[in-house]
């Protein structure tokens, strides 16, 4: 291994003494070297925390410019982090495995080690002892209590004391065992109920401990109180012993991880009596990928993919009589070797059961890591010296550009239906016509938005080419009616691709109804076209990469504003910023299981994606509430419940009692108001997935984390087994935040705006979304007089923060469009009329509800956004101009 001096993506070459490498130094990573005298190893010191550890084998002194809250609090003694850091090596391949002993000690090899298992495994005892003053829920008599306990890092199962019958002062005194690793986030969850035989049990107490507070070898007793009175007191006893002879392999990210996978086949074959009728059994392995699987005797054999670490049992029993059961412990069948067993064993036909349990799949199809993907940066590459040679004839400069004085611009266009979409046709037709748009290294979309992308995305050459045909095709498909969407043929066709999409495994929702009957009022017929086969239009860096944005949510209890997390699609990705975890774009659909493909889907065609980017169907009556409203108070609240989360972080111990009457009231109406009836679904591509013990310190998802569940990993995504994927419109109208990811290092964003309601309100959303969560982005405060006559186009930046990009922002206004037909042409009496353009928020006809325009208005739409961007071209090239000087002011520096 070797590098030279100065030079990016490289390490030190054996027998140099000293030497020093840059890599994206704007991003904090550097790393320095020398040689000490009359010492046979390298040293490695990580200078920011001025820890210093020996390393063997040939290392140097060494300092390492690591960020710190890349560092800090994460780890312990004993505990393995590993990242993928392309962007410090030549060879994407190459990991960083760091293990922390007394000191942190860094290892850089060449192989990966997913096959080293990782230490940590232990024995959980939870003993249930008693509880006191429990209140009584009857009537007349005390209550009946029983407690329950889950821990989702070890089983799937919910365990459960017995009944203790009319007794506020229960004893149970039972133990129960789990498996643990520490290196995860191990949550208990203890709820006490009063069992009811008429209505449901009542909750009586309900506590949620964090293992991680136990040290190996400790015994523990803790009494969890309703009250600060002595009363309804439960008494519980943890223990954790270290299993030296039990190990895992892991592979984290600091936020989620995998675990070993085991994989069950499962066939059925008669046996016996030949001639007696055939019965169908159900097979269950409890926490297992698969669910419950009906199985007859002759049927394909089932597979079942379960944690390797969970001692699970396989279930079988007959449907026909559920008294014959079957149960198999997965731990005694030997690996790799065929098992036969014969069931039922007390009447006819007898049936053979054939098992055979294997490893796993290995490797991972999630990719578990916070930086860009390697197709990414082979792109962006490419797309440099696109962006160099249209910056140098667009600025008129003397010299080409180096590689780091080449900006990343980005446009960033927001949602509003057939209005976002025909604006952001005549935006891109002025940059093109001002030969800026091959300076453009992103675009982004949200709702309207992403359906122009998807269309230009189909010509491979799209930016490079006259976009006169392409427009005048969105115009027929703008003006044309739309009744014939919902035709009896129409809606034949709809059932049939449904019914399809079922048998292929795709789970059923209303939003693939709206996606075809989408892609109908956008297209004379259905489209093949997929989102991974835009990669033939970023072959060779001739078109910016497309990003499009939506949110998942959750189905029932909390609005969008209380739980919405950011998910982008590009056509090599799908993914989630907060969680690090992200899939091929081809496989979204497709199931997983802990970070492995367990089922592959047909990819499904960009109009169902189209459908979830402009999901307004999923909303719950409070997200319409809030679209219907004035935004502020919602966004107050939403503040307030950041400053919490932030304050208790995840609780190591936390104790709740049961509403009252009133409460239960508050909780009623809370579900209507949460509930969404038209729910989407798609397969969850992070389940199974657990949290490591400091995910909730990891800077990623310190940054995205926005949601009143972030401090709760039993309840966050990866436990679900679908998304609930919407529009972004429901939290802030906008498709920022993939550009704000500081391994995109975004310079100059173009905000193109199609907002009627406030010509900067979503961009201030987006202003006081970051500063919230610390994101660098420029304040947002246009003076009075700005406020109340926007301008085409406005500048925001922040000299304090030279790591915040630049915003130039486009409103969707009329302002000198009315008196001028091009830029510096003064409108004729006669053509007074066509600088006319209705952008009222109450009847315009560009309205999000307006589903057809008139061939007027649509002409007039698509002429003031080509204005707009033509009228400021100069703000363009000085706003182009600057990004290249600070470019080179980070390189001088």
């Amino acid at each position: 291994m070797g590098f030279s001096k100065q030079r990016e993506g490289c390490f030190p070459a054996s027998g140099s003494d000293k030497g020093e490498v840059r890599a994206r130094p704007e991003l904090g990573w550097g790393l320095s070297w020398e040689q000490v005298p009359g010492r046979t190893s390298w040293i490695w010191t990580l200078g920011t925390l001025g820890i210093l550890s020996s390393v063997l084998g040939g290392f140097k002194r060494s300092s390492c410019s690591m960020p710190l809250t890349r560092l800090l609090g994460m780890w312990e003694p004993g505990d393995h982090f590993r990242d993928e850091l392309p962007q410090l090596c030549s060879r994407p391949w190459i990991s960083l495995n760091l293990t922390v002993g007394t000191f942190p000690e860094i290892w850089l090899k060449t192989k990966r080690k997913d096959q080293a298992k990782v230490a940590g495994t232990c024995l959980l005892t939870v003993r249930v002892l008693q509880a006191n003053g429990l209140p009584s829920k009857d009537l007349v008599t005390s209550s009946d209590c029983y407690v329950t306990l889950d821990l989702p890092t070890a089983s799937s199962h919910t365990l459960q004391t017995r009944t203790v019958k009319n007794s506020r002062n229960p004893v149970w005194n039972q133990s129960f065992h789990f498996r643990i690793h520490r290196l995860l986030k191990n949550v208990v969850e203890l709820k006490v109920f009063d069992q009811d035989l008429l209505t449901k049990d009542d909750p009586v107490l309900s506590v949620l401990f964090d293992v991680g507070t136990l040290r190996a070898g400790e015994s523990r007793r803790q009494s969890f109180s309703l009250s600060t009175q002595e009363d309804g007191r439960l008494e519980v006893e943890f223990r954790l012993q270290s299993l030296t002879d039990r190990e895992e392999q892991l592979i984290s990210n600091g936020i989620l991880v995998a675990r070993e996978l085991s994989c069950l086949h499962v066939q059925l074959k008669k046996t016996g009596n030949p001639e007696g009728s055939e019965s169908r059994v159900q097979l269950v392995v409890a926490g297992a990928c698969e669910g419950p699987q009906d199985a007859s005797v002759g049927a394909n054999s089932f597979r079942f993919h379960y944690p390797a670490c969970w001692e699970q049992d396989l279930s079988v029993h007959l449907q026909d009589d559920p008294q014959e059961q079957l149960k198999v412990p997965l731990r005694t069948l030997p690996s790799s070797e065929l098992v036969r067993l014969v069931f039922p064993t007390s009447q006819e036909p007898l049936m053979r059961l054939e098992l055979k349990k294997e490893e796993g799949p290995k490797e991972l199809a999630v990719r578990l890591g916070c930086g860009l993907c390697p197709e990414e940066q082979a792109f962006l590459s490419k797309r440099k010296q696109v962006v160099a040679a249209a910056l140098k004839k667009a600025l008129q400069l003397d010299q080409d550009l180096q590689d780091d004085e080449i900006p990343v611009i980005a446009v960033m266009a927001t949602g509003g239906g057939i209005r976002a979409m025909t604006s952001l046709y005549g935006q891109l037709a002025g940059l093109r016509e001002l030969g800026l748009l091959d300076c453009i290294s992103y675009i982004t979309g949200a709702s309207g938005s992403t359906w122009a992308l998807a269309n230009l995305y189909e010509d491979p050459e799209w930016s490079q080419k006259d976009l006169t045909g392409p427009t005048e095709l969105l115009k027929t498909q703008v003006t044309k009616s739309k009744l014939g969407a919902l035709a009896p043929s129409q809606l034949w066709r709809y059932r049939q691709e449904l019914a399809e999409r079922a048998r292929l495994g795709h789970p059923t929702c209303f939003t693939n109804l709206w996606a075809l009957i989408n892609e109908t009022l956008l297209h004379d017929e259905p489209h093949e076209h997929k989102l991974s086969d835009q990669r033939e239009a970023l072959s060779r860096g001739q078109n910016p990469l497309p990003i499009y944005c939506a949110l998942n949510s959750k189905e029932r209890g909390l609005t969008t504003f209380e739980f919405g997390e950011w998910c982008e699609f590009s056509p090599y990705e799908v993914g989630f910023p907060k969680y690090g975890a992200f899939i091929p774009s081809e496989l979204f659909g497709s199931e997983f299981f802990m970070g492995r493909l367990v089922k592959q889907l047909p990819e499904s065609r960009i109009c169902f994606l189209e459908g979830i980017w402009s999901n307004l169907f999923a909303a719950s009556l409070q997200d319409s509430l809030y679209w219907a409203s004035e935004p502020t108070q919602f966004w107050d609240r939403w503040a307030q419940d950041q400053a919490s989360l932030d304050k208790e972080q995840v609780p190591h111990l936390k104790i709740a009692e049961p509403p009252a009457t009133g409460g239960r009231i508050a909780e009623f109406f809370t579900g209507l108001l949460t509930k969404r009836p038209l729910a989407q679904a798609t397969h969850n591509f992070m389940r199974g997935l657990h949290f490591h013990k400091d995910y909730f310190h990891h800077p990623h998802f310190s940054t995205w984390k926005a949601t009143k569940l972030d401090g709760l990993p039993n309840q966050l995504t990866p436990m679900e087994p679908h998304l609930c994927l919407l529009d972004v419109g429901y939290f802030i109208n906008t498709s920022c935040p993939p550009l704000l990811q500081p391994t995109r290092d975004v310079d100059l964003i173009l905000s193109l705006d199609y907002n009627l309601h406030g010509a900067f309100q979503q961009l201030q959303l987006v202003s006081r979304f970051c500063q919230e969560q610390g994101i660098p982005f420029p304040p947002i405060s246009p003076s009075p007089e700005e406020q109340r006559q926007p301008q085409e186009c406005h500048v925001f930046c922040d000299p304090t923060q030279p790591e915040a990009p630049t915003v130039l922002h486009f409103p969707l206004v009329n302002d000198s469009f009315q008196d001028h037909s091009a830029p510096g042409v003064p409108r004729t009496q006669e053509e007074k009329a066509a600088g006319k353009v209705n952008l009222s928020s109450s009847d315009s006809p560009y309205h999000y509800t307006k589903v057809t325009y008139s061939q007027e208005d649509v002409d007039k739409l698509l002429r003031l956004t080509h204005y707009n961007i033509c009228n400021n071209q100069e703000r363009l090239r000085e706003a182009l101009r600057q990004a290249v000087q600070r470019r080179k002011q980070r390189r001088s520096e």
